[in-house]
Order: C-alpha cells, then sequence, then structure tokens
C-alpha cells in the first residue's frame, strides 16, 4: 500500500519540486545553526573579549591578576563565565545588549585609561545590577553554597552565607572588585535598588 505522500508525488509531479526545495532549506538552516553555534562560542574566548584595546588593557590586565585567572587548582573563569548566561535565550539577549559595548567602542566613549576611568562605576553599575537581578546566577554557576563547608569559613563569612541561602543577599553583595578593581567612591553593589539608578 502507498503512503499519502508518495500517491500525493505520483499526482502532482511538482511535489518532487517541492522536495527537492524543502531539503535544500534543511540544509541551508543546518548550516545556519552550524555557523551560530560556531561564532556564539568564538565571541565567549578571552581572544575575542581582548580584541579590542578598552578590554584588553583594563578589564583583562585586572583580571589577569586575581584569583579567577590565577589559583592554586589551576581552575579558571574567563570573561563568559561571569558576563554570559549559559541559558540558550539568556545568552542571546546578553548577546543583542553587548551591541552596546560594540557602540560604545566606536563612538571611543572608553578609549583612554582616563575615560574608562570616568566611566567606570557607570559600567560597573550595570554589571552589578544585572548579577543582583539574576540572583548572581552566573557565579552559581562555579560556586554552590550547598556544597561550601562553613566550618572551613570564618564566622562572619558563614553568616553572610546563610543570608545567601536565605535569598536576603547576593553573591554580587559582598564579592565585587574581585575580579576588576572597583570603582572609586563608596558605592557598593548591596547599596543598588533593582531597577533603579
Amino acid at each position: 500500500m502507498k503512503s499519502l505522500w508518495q500517491r500525493f508525488r505520483e499526482q502532482k509531479p511538482w511535489a518532487k519540486i517541492l522536495e527537492v526545495e524543502a531539503l535544500v532549506l534543511m540544509g541551508i538552516g543546518a548550516l545556519l545553526v552550524a555557523g551560530g553555534k560556531v561564532s556564539l562560542e568564538h565571541t565567549n574566548t578571552i581572544e575575542f573579549c581582548t580584541s579590542c584595546h578598552e578590554m584588553r588593557d583594563n578589564n583583562y590586565d585586572e583580571y589577569s591578576h586575581t584569583i579567577h585567572a590565577r589559583n592554586r587548582t589551576g581552575v579558571k573563569a574567563t570573561c563568559s563565565d561571569c558576563h554570559v548566561p549559559h541559558e540558550f535565550v539568556d545568552t542571546m539577549i546578553r548577546k543583542v545588549r553587548a551591541a552596546n559595548d560594540v557602540f560604545q567602542h566606536f563612538t571611543k566613549k572608553i578609549d583612554t585609561k582616563e575615560k574608562f576611568e570616568e566611566h567606570r562605576l557607570e559600567m560597573a553599575k550595570i554589571v552589578w545590577r544585572r548579577m543582583k537581578e539574576t540572583d548572581s546566577r552566573e557565579c552559581r554557576n562555579c560556586h554552590d553554597v550547598k556544597a561550601m563547608e562553613p566550618e572551613m569559613q570564618g564566622k562572619t563569612t558563614q553568616k553572610q552565607h546563610q543570608k545567601l541561602i536565605s535569598g536576603e543577599r547576593t553573591c554580587i553583595d559582598c564579592h565585587f572588585g574581585i575580579a576588576h578593581k572597583q570603582p572609586a567612591g563608596d558605592f557598593e553593589p548591596r547599596d543598588l535598588v533593582v531597577g533603579k539608578e
């Protein structure tokens, strides 16, 4: 017994053309998906992140001397580990928003160390706000509070991590300036009211 598609193809000669077109479209779709995946992976590398001098001379230089870059165990967190979500939809949203970074590069808003420092707090607030809104999701991709050994921590740290577990605090409230220099002034992430300046 012939399938419905086989009978349709025998009756309609243009059905074979549709079949070829469908295969071509599927092939193009597969190439676009593969190309997109390669592009996403490339834009998450340190080499890509430091391809503009603003990031290389400021952020990367600071980061390269921190525990996230060099430590006794050799575990390394790269730019994308902290600044790009791991979930696909959130990654795409972050990549679209990162277009502003490219715009700032071409407008030369932060092209010198002096200009970078002038805008450091403004840029830090954007990152801190995003981290607070996501409950420090990118930190938690590597750091699991439940896997920590409180007896290996000081009393103050134990108390702060209890606030983390209860939802009263998030990682960035205490752990800022850990991979990049803290902006000048008395402002801290815990001072941010999410959704407001």
